[in-house]
């Protein structure tokens, strides 16, 4: 359905930046008319009219330091990529320095785009009961199940540009969405979401499998992971760290095909290791797939689709953080040290889309 609003503005004042080719005796334009027409997904068209305006200028941020869009007739669209109230700012120009500008408020609803196609995996294992999972049905995330992390806490460790919010995570049609976008929030210039399992439902060992769509593009990092949960006694990299699916996007060394799964602990020190999957075909964007990880007493094993790529022996002394409890992570962060920044091609907003998070046990 579309709606239409009708913005007059009279008596706007006159915003004249010194001489032009007109000369010092031009006129703004008056009686400025912005008509917004809202579309279906995101698209807006824009009619502007006023007395005496020669062409007009349009900024779908709001700022005049943004790129203007020209219009010489008053009509202009833009698609909006994601839902909200946004500001446009309009000028009526009778010259390139003598202009009438005033600005207005659009609220539009953007549909997200869930791929049908994809892997999937089975609800039972034979000898394996399921002890926990979410299948992100209802509206809102179940906070008797997870943790909002807010805020950008010095980069995370990783010099991580984005700051975390609940306001990114969107629980609908089954699905979990955690979404990255550009907007400025507590000094910094992104927004995403992190969420946490921690002290809430902790497991030691079983099948954990992940269904989800991921992002894509330079910058974008999303993640599926855990750590021990003693990490507030005894710190990381002591508590460990097991990353099921991290992926450094970015169409460069074909990132946006390649999930990486990494093991941190303490050897004296830092020390980790880890190994790569890349899709024969496509990205991790186009439709879902299942990450899993198989975690006994003997080994840490990571797959893809079902197909193994990472198996780490767990036995030696040294690794014994893996035979504690651990909790779930799930985040898109937005810089950092691995990926790098975005760059003028990441397209934002990005979402990591969530079908279900199941965890299974041995008999």
């Amino acid at each position: 359905m579309r709606h239409y609003f009708l913005i007059i503005f009279s008596l706007i004042f006159l915003t004249a930046c010194g001489e032009d080719a007109d000369g010092p005796e031009a006129i703004a334009p008056t009686d400025l008319v912005l008509k917004a027409d809202i579309g279906e997904n995101g698209l807006v068209e824009f009619e502007a009219s006023a007395q005496g305006a020669n062409y007009y200028n349009y900024y779908f941020g709001g700022l005049s330091n943004e790129t203007a869009t020209y219009s010489a007739d008053g009509k202009a669209s833009y698609r909006y990529t994601e839902s909200g109230s946004f500001t446009v700012k309009v000028q009526a120009h009778t010259s390139q320095s003598v202009y009438t500008s005033e600005t207005a408020n659009v609220t539009v609803e953007v549909e997200i785009e869930v791929p049908t196609d994809g892997y999937s995996t089975p609800e039972s294992y034979e000898g394996m009961t399921l002890v926990w999972r979410d299948e992100f049905d209802g509206n809102s995330l179940n906070e008797e199940d997870w943790t909002f992390e807010i805020g950008n806490n010095g980069g995370w460790g990783n010099n991580e540009l984005e700051y975390y919010q609940k306001e990114n995570t969107t629980v609908e049609d089954g699905h979990l969405i955690i979404e990255a976008r550009k907007e400025s929030k507590g000094g910094f210039n992104y927004t995403s979401s992190r969420i946490k399992t921690q002290d809430k439902q902790v497991f030691k060992y079983g099948r954990i499998d992940i269904r989800a769509v991921l992002p894509k593009g330079q910058g974008i990092w999303p993640a599926l992971w855990m750590l021990g949960n003693n990490i507030t006694e005894v710190s990381w990299p002591k508590c460990g760290e097991i990353d099921i699916m991290e992926m450094v996007g970015g169409s460069v060394d074909n990132r946006d095909a390649t999930v990486h799964s990494t093991l941190h602990w303490d050897s004296n020190g830092h020390a980790f290791t880890g190994d790569s999957y890349e899709l024969s075909s496509g990205l991790f964007a186009d439709e879902f797939h299942v990450f899993t990880l198989i975690w006994n007493e003997n080994t840490i094993t990571s797959y893809v689709d079902d197909q193994q790529f990472f198996i780490i022996d767990i036995e030696p002394a040294d690794l014994n953080e893996f035979h504690e409890e651990f909790f779930l992570l799930f985040n898109v962060a937005v810089g950092g040290d691995w990926p790098g920044s975005p760059d003028a091609n990441t397209v934002f907003p990005q979402r990591m889309i969530v079908d279900y998070v199941r965890v299974f046990q041995e008999n």
